[in-house]
């Protein structure tokens, strides 16, 4: 080896230590930057896989239901063989599957999901309508059963084996067993109907009384939304309560909090600080699962109390049957899962470094 090769060698170690070839000379950042740009691109490639997979799960599975469209669309009143030729041309149905199918995929694409036979509007419109309603239901026990879980299993693993710890835990595996649509008619029925001598507190159904404006109107749908709420509340938070205890107690272990406590800080303040923010991995995947349910809505819930949203359009697109409905509104609530969890993915990286590399 020559003597001037040495230092260029030397100096192309000390750029990037443990490298060769053309990396040697990308630093740090650049190959960080890199891993995440890879990691970012398979995501993103699982995530078409995924819609793809749901898009074409969607078209076949509600071909299984038994009825025949065009015998709603009639009103049961008998018809011509024409006119029963007729509508199945005007709805597509006379098509063979194959090319019913791409005809639904190239739609699907462009945002059309096609025409609600029993509305006949398009479905995006009917979804768009609906939407908001059930933003307004599960986005506000959204925002309380995860503070709730949050909080409770945070304490819950701190006091691990106390009283506390047990009655929480056993308190939320019990109601996270309860089937959500017995919790709601169990209320509507002790809250709404009343019980002997107990009135009826609130509406039994719906999401407002009708004939009120402005801020009464807002007090009308308020008092409309509790028990819905309380129900999804009351099923939905123990999960985020036992994530978040099992996540504590894995890192409750660790050297990092015992140095914590060595120098001085306030058990809260270890927790807080150093415990909860490290535990929190498995808790934001919950979540952006949860905030995809939170978009897709829940069937159960908005059935039994006639709240006008999208779970209660999928359970009339169900009876019917409505195939561009139900079709549609399962892809949007695939669709709605799929993208938070992807969200989740994208973030795990920025949570902890170590996801990605």
């Amino acid at each position: 080896m020559t003597a001037e090769a040495t230092p260029a060698l030397v100096e192309g170690a000390a750029a990037d230590p443990g490298t060769s070839g053309p990396a040697a000379g990308r630093g740090p950042r650049a190959r960080t930057a890199a891993a995440y740009l890879r990691y970012v691109a398979g995501k993103l490639a699982g995530a078409a896989v995924s819609l793809f997979a749901v898009l074409v799960t969607s078209f076949f599975l509600f071909r299984l239901i038994p009825g025949d469209p065009v015998k709603f669309m009639t009103g049961g009143r008998p018809i011509s063989a024409e006119q029963i030729a007729a509508y199945r041309r005007e709805f597509g149905l006379d098509l063979p599957m194959w090319q019913q199918f791409a005809h639904y995929c190239g739609k699907a694409l462009t945002g059309d999901l096609g025409t609600s036979y029993q509305f006949r509007a398009p479905v995006i419109d009917k979804i768009t309508e609906a939407l908001p309603n059930t933003l307004l239901l599960t986005g506000t026990a959204f925002v309380l059963y995860t503070a709730l879980g949050i909080v409770l299993g945070t304490r819950s693993a701190w006091r691990h084996g106390r009283l506390g710890d047990r009655l929480n835990t056993g308190l939320a595996l019990t109601l996270y067993s309860v089937p959500s649509f017995w919790l709601g008619l169990l209320l509507i029925i002790v809250l709404s109907v009343g019980v002997g001598p107990v009135p009826g507190l609130f509406p039994t159904g719906g999401m407002e009384s009708g004939g009120k404006e402005g801020f009464a109107y807002a007090v009308d749908v308020a008092h409309h939304l509790v028990l819905p709420v309380v129900t999804l509340v009351a099923v939905e938070y123990g999960q985020t309560l036992l994530v978040t205890r099992s996540a504590l107690l894995d890192e409750m272990g660790g050297d990092y909090l015992t140095t914590a406590r060595a120098k001085g800080l306030r058990d809260d303040l270890v927790r807080r600080r150093h415990a909860v923010p490290n535990a929190l991995l498995p808790t934001v995947t919950l979540i952006f699962v949860n905030l995809g349910r939170t978009v897709a809505g829940v069937i159960l819930v908005e059935t039994v109390f006639s709240w006008p949203g999208l779970g209660g359009l999928f359970y009339q697109g169900l009876s019917v049957p409505d195939l561009p409905l139900v079709q549609g509104l399962f892809f949007f609530f695939a669709s709605a899962v799929i993208v938070m969890n992807t969200l989740a993915d994208l973030l795990y990286p920025l949570l902890d470094p170590r996801v990605g590399r």
